[in-house]
């Protein structure tokens, strides 16, 4: 896990630094003080370390948006925001070293097919008609989510993780 932790950081810093394409596996191993032949036992190359640092992030974003057993509110209770924006502020470095990366479209798609992912999980609990196709809100709703989050890492976290669960969940009541 050691050698992990230093690759992860190795790469996170070089992709604070420079464009994803420009980033070899030499630079991660010189960086982590490994050789490169302990970072291919690792990974498969630089894509699959950046996939695998994403996935371990959404998975770990994953437990906070887990459906409550008989849960049928369409709506997100900034009770249920607010650890998510607490996991976005603890990881700061993370987030916005990604999403301040020219190249970090990849990760955008990723989280915004997360977040689409967990609100249609969501809608399709909630027991309310509505006459807006359930595929295009969620969209809709990830794509906002994702834009203020992004919004907000980017600005440095100016409001504190409480308020913006508060205001990220009316938003998104007036969607549902």
């Amino acid at each position: 896990m050691k050698t992990k932790r230093a690759i992860h950081k190795a790469f996170l810093e070089l992709y604070g630094e420079k464009d994803f394409e420009h980033i070899t596996i030499n630079d991660i191993a010189d960086r982590a003080e490994v050789n490169r032949g302990t970072v291919y036992h690792h990974y498969l190359d630089k894509f699959d370390l950046l996939d695998q640092i994403i996935h371990g992030h959404l998975s770990k974003l994953a437990e906070y948006c887990t459906l409550h057993e008989g849960e049928s509110e369409q709506t997100l209770p900034a009770g249920e925001l607010k650890p998510v924006f607490d996991y976005f502020e603890a990881n700061y470095p993370f987030f916005s070293t990604l999403l301040a990366n020219r190249s970090s479209s990849m990760f955008r798609e990723r989280l915004t097919e997360f977040v689409s992912a967990q609100l249609r999980k969501k809608l399709a609990a909630g027991d309310r008609p509505s006459d807006i196709d359930q595929e295009l809100n969620a969209q809709f709703m990830a794509s906002s989510f994702v834009g203020i989050v992004e919004w907000w890492i980017q600005r440095r976290m100016p409001r504190p993780p409480q308020y913006m669960a508060e205001q990220v969940s009316r938003l998104l009541a007036k969607n549902t």
